[in-house]
């Protein structure tokens, strides 16, 4: 009754094909960037900023990067903590490099030399597929994460290892280092994620994501119809490899602050990034935005309620996470692979019949 598309008509191509062919949808989207781009930053804090926003929102560029290559291309990948440390080191050395650069600028550059390295590791899916590709791109993770601990050239020969954001601004505005004001950090993260999101579904509503999705669903008939294959696989690559550089970039430089490869960037990082995208929804835009917001959200719902309101032991409530995400990546593969985006997709199909049955 209050979700109807009913009187909302389309009078071109350009429109029936909106993102949000549905006024309400479309109103609801203005609705929530004038709230998170005019209204939260009055009232966020640190806690907020950095148990829920920063990591929300950096995590979910990151899982857009890797639903792109095996959501859409079908490609899969056991290296995103990797990629995320060659952008992570990337973005520390040239903000050393060029202290009067702009960090905005950085944080791009270190997504496209993460591209690159991308596309190198990418290269054998022209031979491999399945779960021999991902061995390989595990391979890429840990010879990654064994290189930016084993070369100190890297981490500018410090005698820990480790790497430390230098102060930097935009426009006038502190935006990394320990003086970094809440609502700098949360706006810096939030203007990143809405435009690896726009970036993300304008790819993927083109020829280019036709390609990948070709590909993906059946190789050799793609490249019958004229899909080369190469050109399609590798630009899967790239894209997800710049976009999980960027989210390395930012969770270094505007999120830690300082950063260990092994530590901040290991296997588990790469894990816990392809848990977002199975149970937000392969193939998605959508849920990359709801499987970060789960992966970021349960741990701090659980530790307030188990910890905070019940007395649970810590470690207790950290044991009951990993048994909650194990089971929900089983029950999701079980009775519903495509996750928390179909789920609501279903939702919002039975809104626009409500009260009449499906």
């Amino acid at each position: 009754m209050f979700y109807r598309e009913a009187g909302d008509f389309k009078t071109s191509y350009r429109e029936d094909n909106q993102t949000f062919p549905i006024r309400l949808d479309r109103a609801g989207y203005w609705i929530a960037l004038i709230v998170a781009f005019l209204v939260i930053p009055f009232f966020v804090n640190d806690y907020w900023v950095n148990a829920v926003f920063a990591p929300f929102f950096i995590y979910a560029i990151a899982a857009l990067g890797l639903n792109i290559l095996t959501g859409y291309a079908g490609q899969v990948s056991l290296g995103t903590g990797g990629f995320m440390a060659v952008g992570a080191y990337s973005v520390y050395k040239l903000m050393v490099a060029f202290p009067d650069v702009s960090i905005v600028f950085h944080v791009l550059i270190a997504g496209g030399i993460t591209a690159v390295v991308g596309v190198a590791f990418g290269l054998p899916s022209m031979r491999i597929k399945g779960f021999y590709l991902a061995v390989a791109t595990l391979a890429a993770q840990f010879f990654l994460v064994w290189l930016f601990n084993k070369v100190a050239w890297f981490y500018n020969y410090s005698a820990s290892g480790q790497i430390n954001a230098p102060e930097r601004t935009v426009l006038g505005v502190i935006v990394t280092g320990p003086n970094t004001e809440a609502w700098a950090k949360y706006l810096i993260s939030l203007v990143f994620l809405v435009a690896a999101a726009w970036f993300a579904r304008n790819l993927t509503r083109g020829m280019t994501g036709r390609k990948w999705m070709g590909i993906r669903d059946m190789d050799i008939a793609a490249e019958i119809i004229g899909v080369n294959p190469l050109m399609a696989k590798m630009s899967a690559f790239a894209v997800s490899s710049f976009l999980v550089g960027v989210s390395g970039a930012l969770f270094f430089a505007v999120y830690l602050g300082a950063a260990e490869a092994g530590e901040s960037f290991g296997i588990t990082k790469s894990f816990l990034i392809l848990f977002m995208v199975i149970i937000g929804g392969l193939g998605s835009i959508f849920g990359s935005f709801a499987g970060a917001a789960f992966m970021v959200l349960m741990p701090v719902l659980l530790k307030n309620v188990l910890v905070g309101v019940l007395g649970w032991p810590t470690a207790l409530a950290a044991e009951l996470e990993f048994i909650i995400v194990g089971a929900l990546i089983v029950i999701f593969l079980i009775l519903e692979p495509h996750g928390l985006a179909q789920l609501w997709r279903l939702t919002k199909e039975k809104l626009r019949l409500w009260p009449f049955p499906h």
